[in-house]
């Protein structure tokens, strides 16, 4: 909707660099459109002067200089006919979308555990026997116990965990449930934690 006398942000062209503000924008306008090289290049360091005092210093005083340049050449859509005291070239890169990223598709028995933990599988079936093993033996299994309970909404079965281990690591990690011990966990949920809260508040009633 559109009302005579009324101007929106929303029907205005889209500003280049926000952060300067409309106004900002009209003087870069205004400058680019001065017939005059002399009257532009006047014109452009009052306004080079003005963004300084909107934008915070960082670094050096010389890469700030160059930053403000840089941006105004921005602004005007690099139309803007004066002598830069400093190399422009490099802002057009900062308009430059970073092309996307592919998103990793790696497929894996079970995902509860990750793929991560699957690297930790391949390790273990190549390593040899010692202390180093079997810490990465005990830190994998209790690993693989924290996972099973966060998925299994706070159940877990060390009979699993040590099936699972035996069975991705192609039968070379047996755990011992007998003598093996496993890690305390305590995965306290939100519904836990109000329901505790539920049942203070009927005490105190």
């Amino acid at each position: 909707m559109k009302i005579s006398g009324l101007d929106y942000n929303t029907q205005r062209e889209r500003l280049i660099l926000p952060e300067y503000g409309r106004e900002v924008q009209q003087m870069v306008d205004h400058c680019v459109a001065l017939p005059n090289r002399a009257d532009r290049q006047r014109c452009a360091e009052t306004i080079i002067s003005v963004m300084e005092r909107m934008a915070p210093r960082s670094g050096t005083s010389y890469d700030h200089k160059q930053k403000l340049w840089d941006h105004l050449a921005l602004m005007s859509g690099f139309k803007l006919d004066i002598d830069y005291p400093c190399d422009i070239n490099e802002a057009r890169k900062m308009l430059e979308k970073p092309k996307p990223m592919s998103y990793p598709m790696k497929r894996i028995p079970v995902r509860h555990y990750g793929h991560m933990m699957f690297e930790v599988f391949n390790l273990l079936k190549t390593m040899p026997k010692g202390r180093e093993r079997d810490e990465l033996i005990r830190l994998a299994a209790n690993q693989m116990k924290r996972d099973l309970m966060l998925w299994g909404h706070g159940s877990s079965d060390n009979e699993k965990v040590a099936s699972d281990i035996a069975n991705f690591t192609d039968g070379n990690v047996q755990l011992d449930l007998d003598t093996f011990k496993f890690d305390r966990i305590d995965l306290q949920s939100p519904s836990n934690g109000n329901a505790n809260c539920d049942k203070k508040q009927r005490r105190r009633k």
